[in-house]
């Protein structure tokens, strides 16, 4: 038997038998093959399609079995995730959680899908702001220079023990530095409340942070009793870090005694810890004969680089004829040089150094063979200690320096222009050619009546909603010219005190030229609202692109990152943090280029200085921004390396049920995710590159600047110069039937209510 097919056996031929004999004739025995091959072919096609079904079942066993492996493998990481999110809640609560993953997945998808329920995009994320560290547009209140002492609270020390082990035990405060910790308690005032008093209710804003020091709280959702709160534990700390709405109520069960802290004082005291110790390293670091004459922002890098290393009387912290690569500055204490001595068998005492001297400046520049011993002469000596691979990175290498140290700095800041931003002179063109596109646009909206906008303007449709206000897609009257309108409410703005980011993203964008970055025309005013008028990209936004795809692919995702870093790379040498990149505030224009939008969270600061506003986008902020330690350029490249993750698989990395649970996980670092099975080697290594804990170890903010991101691996054979005169194909572009096409953009219902006047004056230049 071979295929299903029957081998026959040939008889010896004989003469055929005649009917009469009864034998069987010659033709009958063929039709009787002819009947029999018939029957074996009819079973070998059943068997045929008996093997292709047994091969179409095998196949989709085999299918079943990847998915089943995959789903498998899903559910466990969604339960190391669920336990993780357990224990924030159960470290931020002080109460045991039973473990039920399902239950606990069940209540964290219906705690999201209200979350985003209530806005008109549902998914999109909203950005966060605390009240801005300056009030230059406050004409009524003058901001307060803070005093620590006025703002300190007398209370006894075992209280001050208590407060501090509340704090302490809390998951995100405990990620606070020590000193800060304790300025926090030396703040804390008492406020007592009756039984049946709301210490917070749901719905409103918050500014307390609070400890609970006698009595019974008890937290309701939706009038719906949840946990009690423990005697010593503190709650409420979303509230210090910006203005956020109460997520639920906390009412007094019994008399309660409690400890508050207003958000800006907390604000103040971490400002002031980080400010008061980046001058003093920075005293130090001018004492030193090798870096004393660096400029301001190579000073800040070095002293962000700088680790605090402590030992006790008689530990050595260098040994005489050992090879050393790091560089101490004595910072608390006392120690003592010793050196060997011909004819004598101990080495000999030299000299004693104590705060603000420095050794081994040399092992910064070349390899050193320490000639002497240093020891600790006392307990609790503090050294701030640098070695020079991480110098040379983020700083630069001794022959850079030099340039410096011989005068040079013209050149090095010519070289570093040369080395980080090469302009072609092709390029030079399309920035003129768009300089001149912008000018005669502005020439032509400037005729428009500043204080009407509505009597030359006519509205097209609505283009986005946000938290202050609209975006329109407008038209010239009797024009076929059409503009993005974004009418933001003045009242909205001093009720949340945020002038100083409107002001702050006007002067950015008037001074703005980059195909990478939306354009702004004309700014109005009136009672109720102030507009800046932009450029319409009418190709929608990415956010609404990538939640209908459910995420990119690599060349893609390689063209938006692209596009984001060329806008960074124009921005930052003007001292400009952008803050706030995510998919929502990238939209795509005619060509299916991408520009940044929504500044209004930008800042320009000069180098060297650090800003301290919270501000940003929950899954988006980096560490610095949450801890309140100051932050620069580098939350860019955090943010850059989280939007890298958000592309290729359709959500951010760090997810939570609420902002704080999300704060927590982005504290435990990039480390601790387990990166989509969607993310190949190359880009996982950029995303754990640019989103190192440490701002300094950060991809972008090393010595080459935006350069050492370009040349990484995963952007091998990358068209960059196409992508700067927009020669590139891109991936994403769309076609529009012309300047009023706005089918790529969400419908949006109109606007609710009246909006009410504000007159304060805060938009005078508007």
């Amino acid at each position: 038997m071979g295929n299903g097919s029957m081998k026959t056996e040939r008889q010896p031929e004989s003469p055929p038998a005649s009917s009469a004999n009864g034998g069987v004739t010659a033709e009958a025995l063929r039709s009787k093959v002819q009947e029999l091959e018939k029957e074996i072919k009819k079973r070998d096609e059943e068997l045929r399609k008996k093997e292709h079904i047994f091969r179409d079942q095998e196949d989709q066993l085999e299918r079943q079995k990847k998915a089943m492996a995959e789903i498998a493998e899903k559910l466990q990481n969604k339960c190391t995730e669920l336990s993780k999110l357990q224990d924030v809640i159960q470290t931020q609560s002080g109460t045991h959680l039973q473990p039920s993953p399902f239950k606990t997945a069940l209540k964290i998808n219906q705690t999201i899908s209200e979350f985003f329920r209530g806005g008109k995009r549902r998914g999109a994320k909203d950005g966060v702001s605390a009240e801005p560290t300056t009030r230059t547009y406050d004409l009524h209140h003058e901001q307060p220079k803070f005093s620590f002492e006025k703002a300190r609270v007398r209370k006894d020390s075992s209280e001050k023990k208590l407060i501090m082990d509340a704090l302490t035990k809390n998951q995100f405060l405990k990620r606070l530095e020590t000193q800060q910790i304790r300025d926090m308690v030396e703040c804390m005032y008492p406020r007592n409340y009756q039984q049946g008093n709301y210490i917070i209710k749901q719905g409103e804003p918050g500014t307390h942070l609070f400890v609970l020091a006698e009595g019974k709280l008890e937290v309701f959702q939706l009038n719906k009793l949840l946990t009690s709160i423990p005697e010593w534990t503190a709650f409420g700390e979303l509230a210090i870090l910006y203005n956020c709405t109460r997520t639920a109520s906390v009412k007094a069960a019994s008399n309660a005694k409690t400890w508050a802290l207003d958000r800006e004082v907390f604000q103040n005291i971490m400002r002031r810890t980080m400010q008061t110790r980046q001058e003093e390293y920075r005293q130090l670091l001018r004492s030193v004969p090798l870096l004393k004459d660096l400029p301001e922002d190579k000073l800040t890098k070095i002293s962000d680089c700088l680790e605090v290393e402590y030992y006790d009387k008689g530990d050595y912290i260098i040994r005489e004829g050992e090879e050393g690569n790091t560089f101490f500055i004595i910072a608390k204490g006392q120690v003592i040089v010793t050196q060997s001595t011909e004819g004598q068998r101990e080495p000999q005492f030299i000299k004693a150094l104590a705060k603000g001297n420095s050794f081994g400046e040399k092992a910064l520049i070349s390899d050193d063979v320490r000639s002497a011993n240093i020891i600790a002469d006392e307990d609790d000596v503090q050294c701030l200690v640098m070695d020079r691979e991480t110098f040379n990175q983020t700083v630069g290498t001794f022959e850079e320096l030099q340039k410096y140290l011989h005068g040079y700095v013209a050149n090095l800041t010519l070289d570093d222009e040369r080395r980080n931003a090469k302009r072609s002179s092709s390029i030079w063109r399309l920035v003129k050619k768009v300089s001149l596109e912008v000018i005669q646009l502005k020439e032509k909206v400037a005729r428009l009546s500043s204080s009407c906008p509505f009597q030359n303007l006519e509205i097209i449709s609505t283009l986005g909603v946000g938290g202050f206000g609209r975006v329109e897609l407008v038209k010239v009257k009797n024009d076929n010219i059409t503009f993005a309108l974004k009418c933001i409410k003045k009242k909205q703005i001093v009720d949340n005190r945020q002038q100083e980011h409107i002001h702050s993203e006007k002067k950015i964008l008037e001074n703005a030229c980059s195909p990478f970055i939306v354009k702004l025309y004309r700014t109005f005013k009136d009672n109720k609202y102030v507009y800046m008028l932009l450029e319409a990209c009418l190709g929608g936004e990415l956010w609404s692109i990538l939640r209908d795809r459910g995420s990119f692919d690599e060349p893609t995702c390689k063209f938006c990152v692209g596009c984001v870093m060329e806008a960074f790379d124009y921005l930052h040498p003007m001292g400009i943090i952008y803050r706030d990149l995510k998919p929502e505030n990238l939209l795509l224009d005619a060509g299916g280029y991408i520009k940044l939008v929504d500044f209004g969270f930008a800042k320009q600061i000069v180098p060297g200085q650090k800003t301290w506003t919270f501000c940003g986008t929950p899954e988006y902020v980096a560490p610095e921004v949450i801890l309140n330690k100051g932050h620069d350029y580098s939350v860019d490249f955090w943010s850059l390396g989280i939007l890298v993750y958000e592309l290729l698989t359709g959500n951010p990395p760090f997810l939570g049920c609420d902002q704080m649970t999300i704060y927590n996980l982005i504290l435990m670092g990039i480390e601790k995710i387990e990166f989509h099975k969607r993310i190949t080697k190359r880009p996982e290594d950029l995303i754990r590159r640019l989103c190192k804990q440490k701002p300094r170890e950060r991809l972008g903010n090393l010595k080459n600047g935006i350069f050492d991101i370009k040349r990484h691996r995963w952007f091998h054979g990358f068209n960059w110069e196409g992508l700067k005169t927009r020669n590139l194909p891109s991936p994403l572009k769309r076609e529009l039937k012309g300047p009023m096409d706005h089918s790529y953009f969400d419908n949006y219902p109109p606007e609710e209510g009246t909006v009410p006047d504000e007159l304060s004056g805060w938009d005078i230049d508007f």
